[in-house]
């Protein structure tokens, strides 16, 4: 399983989230810095469309590890809840296409 490990103790607002999206992912220098744009750019990674740094096998997941979560989820519960429904729409979105889910999200 590929491993993104999204560092939440850089993060302080939507900016510095997005800004460590595009560490943590591999996002292109132009990625758009929204919510749409990162859903953009984790939806296809079955694909290698270029938007990551991954691309992940048949059979392979990308496992965002969240640190420091609790934390997170407190100082940030808007981010936090977007990074979840975000997620999870990645996934529904490839199910509803005949697809496997891409995401799987580890609370550390």
């Amino acid at each position: 399983m590929a491993v993104a490990r999204l560092n939440t103790e850089t993060i302080s607002d939507w900016q510095s989230f997005h800004e460590e999206s595009r560490r943590a992912f591999g996002f292109p220098a132009w990625y758009g810095m929204n919510m749409d744009a990162w859903i953009d750019c984790l939806t296809y990674l079955d694909e290698g469309d270029g938007m990551s740094r991954f691309h992940l096998s048949e059979d392979e997941m990308l496992d965002i590890e969240v640190s420091d979560s609790a934390s997170f989820r407190s100082r940030l519960p808007e981010i936090y809840d977007a990074l979840v429904e975000c997620s999870s729409f990645i996934n529904e979105r490839n199910v509803d296409a005949g697809k496997r889910p891409l995401l799987s999200l580890t609370f550390l």
